[in-house]
């Protein structure tokens, strides 16, 4: 319990400090260029909510499709957690305030998008635990997160949201199914995916270890 609750408040500090750098941006500025973080904040916090709750309900008397229904729902919208990470493209051409400035805003929320990521597949990980045997625990994990480095490049570079699989579903999944029936047509597609899943697995794992360096 200690650790969820130091946990919240590293997220509510992170939370603070963020939008006391857009309240200053926005007194220079005028400009609410950068609101739209606050909405992909709120975004990274749907799948650490849903993890919350899996985890709680995933109980030996919980029938285990529905674990992994939840479980299905929470992957739908993990890739806006790790989105926020390729925020730092809108650095470009901005000069109302200084660079260092902006740097400063996306960097912190970028890492406040894989607190709640990594916490929130940690949680998913541990529910693995319960049903997966442990030696395809990694395997899980990196797939996971290939899948979410797969999302992660439709919305940034296709514009595509978790939302489309609802009110866009033919037309997303027309999307999708040309790169993996034509791949070789969509190298950037597979360059961008795999090199995220690498480093966010990276991350992850490091994240991970890091605690047990100073033990």
């Amino acid at each position: 319990m200690r650790g969820i609750k130091v946990l919240y408040q590293l997220i509510f500090a992170y939370c603070i400090f963020i939008l006391c750098l857009l309240f200053v941006r926005f007194y220079i500025t005028s400009s609410l260029q950068f609101a739209f973080l606050i909405w992909n904040i709120f975004l990274a916090f749907i799948p650490f909510i849903i993890s919350r709750y899996l985890f709680l309900y995933a109980k030996p008397d919980v029938k285990k499709y529905f674990i992994f229904f939840g479980m299905g729902i929470w992957l739908l919208f993990f890739p806006n957690a790790l989105y926020i990470v390729t925020d730092i493209v809108h650095l470009q051409n901005i000069n109302e305030v200084p660079k260092w400035f902006d740097i400063i805003l996306l960097f912190s929320a970028s890492v406040l998008g894989l607190l709640l990521a990594f916490s929130s597949l940690h949680i998913i990980e541990m529910i693995l635990k319960k049903y997966v045997d442990t030696k395809y625990i990694q395997l899980s994990v990196f797939t996971i997160l290939f899948i979410s480095s797969f999302g992660v490049y439709l919305g940034r570079f296709l514009r595509w949201n978790s939302w489309n699989i609802i009110n866009k579903p033919f037309t997303l999944f027309q999307d999708i199914g040309e790169r993996f029936l034509l791949p070789h047509e969509h190298i950037q597609t597979w360059s961008i995916t795999t090199f995220l899943s690498i480093l966010f697995y990276l991350l992850y794992f490091t994240t991970q270890k890091l605690s047990g360096f100073f033990k």
